[in-house]
């Protein structure tokens, strides 16, 4: 999506002001950004810059101490994980949280199951519909597998991302995170990866990409966020930065500001 497109967009998510203290420790100072549909975001910094925080107060893990989440025209307090997942928020942890001795249809549907029918509180899932469902859900994401009925623990790295991409496509209608999304995987399975990701952004869904690697970064996001010591130093389109530029952001070598 063009950039004149995405500005026309209204914001599925808006940050103003975000501050997170732990104990004596400001984790957030007070930072502001948005992201609107199809926008892919490079969240980086180093490590204790403040992106963990800020995953977890956008997925309700984390409740801000101060500042103000808006989630499209609504100004949402007190979120947690099962309502920000109702809002359309879902993220896939760098350790996928799979269910490894499940296959790729169950972990799919997790709590999403077809019913064919029910006695009383005892439910007979749809195996036929759950799988064409996986299948569909894998396809729309650009992914496929020769077996769905094998343990995921038997799967590669790069499919066992797609399962958890596919799974994360079913909640998270607006916005999906994905920390550390290549963490592992080698180089054929990390262009395949970050092409699912891509592909999530370009069906119109907000992606923010936390990465240490700042060659998935430009491989794939229109837009890098960088963070430093809880603050924002960089927000710029790709096309307007350079890798350079971005380190020395994120490692305080440079004196430039958050644009």
């Amino acid at each position: 999506m063009s950039t004149s497109a995405l500005q026309s967009e209204q914001p599925v998510i808006r940050c103003e002001g975000l501050t997170k203290w732990f104990g004596g420790v400001l984790a957030l100072d007070g930072i502001s950004f948005e992201i609107r549909p199809g926008e892919l975001i490079g969240l980086v910094g180093d490590n204790g810059a403040g992106k963990s925080t800020v995953v977890k107060i956008l997925s309700g893990v984390h409740k801000p101490d101060a500042g103000e989440l808006w989630i499209g025209d609504t100004r949402v307090t007190g979120l947690t994980p099962p309502h920000a997942r109702e809002l359309g928020i879902e993220t896939v942890y760098q350790d996928l949280a799979l269910c490894d001795t499940l296959d790729a249809v169950a972990n799919v549907m997790l709590g999403q199951e077809p019913v064919r029918f029910g006695l009383g509180p005892i439910r007979f899932i749809n195996k036929q519909a759950a799988l064409e469902e996986t299948k569909k859900r894998m396809g729309d994401v650009g992914a496929t597998l020769s077996d769905y009925g094998v343990a995921v623990r038997r799967l590669s790295g790069g499919q066992r991302q797609a399962v958890a991409i596919a799974r994360a496509t079913a909640v998270g209608n607006r916005l999906i995170i994905f920390d550390e999304p290549t963490a592992a995987l080698g180089v054929r399975q990390t262009k395949t990866t970050l092409g699912l990701v891509r592909r999530v952004a370009d069906a119109g869904v907000a992606v923010i990409v936390v990465s240490h690697n700042l060659d998935d970064v430009f491989a794939i996001a229109s837009r890098v966020v960088a963070l430093r010591l809880g603050r924002i130093v960089l927000d710029a389109q790709l096309s307007s930065t350079s890798r350079e530029e971005v380190v020395a952001c994120m490692t305080g070598m440079s004196f430039q500001t958050a644009r």
